[in-house]
């Protein structure tokens, strides 16, 4: 990650650290992220889906989910993460499902090593607001590379505020990061549709949501 954007970001490695300790807590953000993953599921067309892959599984609550309920019983699944918690995690998680399901650990750059044209859903969630602007950038590049045309690029992503609530919440957040990154895990607000080209992606759905003055933006975009 570099120093070019406004905020400072984590190292790949400091990250590693970080989620490594915090890992096995994570799901209890649910009370303020399932708002904008349910976005993600309704309006990524899931039931249609063959091949999906995620850039930062996590804990693997979210691929759990869509194995479990809403992606065809022939759709498979790939996640990867840069913690080692969360990778054991994810695959406990998922194990039930087989080989439909694949959880690998990464470096924690953008996946230029995933083979190009192989998923037709490009998912991540709660990720891209931890990455420098060069490396959002650059992952958006790799989705377009690994997804087939007419693929969905499915993000969600700590955001702005919204609102009188929501903007004092978030400068607040935002001075804690400031401060020190991983006071607040690394994450910072990001705005995620500038980041993507016209003439690359269509936008299909886009919303800010604020469960719990806690501002999250939902994109879900068509590979061109």
């Amino acid at each position: 990650m570099d120093s070019s954007s406004s905020f400072k970001t984590l190292s790949y490695d400091d990250a590693r650290g970080v989620y490594n300790l915090i890992g096995a807590g994570q799901d209890t953000q649910a009370f303020y992220e399932d708002v904008a993953t349910g976005k993600v599921i309704a309006h990524g067309d899931f039931a249609s889906a063959e091949s999906v892959f995620e850039f930062g599984c996590g804990t693997g609550r979210f691929g759990r989910m869509l194995l479990a309920e809403h992606l065809p019983e022939t759709a498979t699944y790939r996640g990867v993460d840069l913690s080692t918690t969360m990778i054991e995690l994810a695959k406990n998680k998922v194990a039930e499902f087989g080989g439909r399901a694949e959880i690998a650990l990464s470096e924690g750059g953008p996946p230029s090593y995933e083979p190009r044209a192989a998923f037709d859903r490009f998912v991540s969630n709660y990720v891209f607001d931890l990455l420098s602007e060069a490396d959002i950038a650059a992952v958006i590049s790799e989705a377009h590379r690994m997804l087939r045309s007419g693929g969905l690029l499915c993000l969600s992503s700590l955001s702005s505020g919204h609102g009188l609530i929501s903007n004092a919440v978030i400068s607040v957040w935002s001075f804690l990061h400031y401060l020190n990154p991983r006071l607040v895990a690394g994450c910072r607000p990001i705005e995620i549709l500038p980041f993507l080209n016209d003439e690359l992606w269509e936008v299909h759905y886009h919303e800010a949501v604020t469960p719990f003055g806690l501002p999250s933006e939902v994109v879900v975009a068509e590979r061109l």
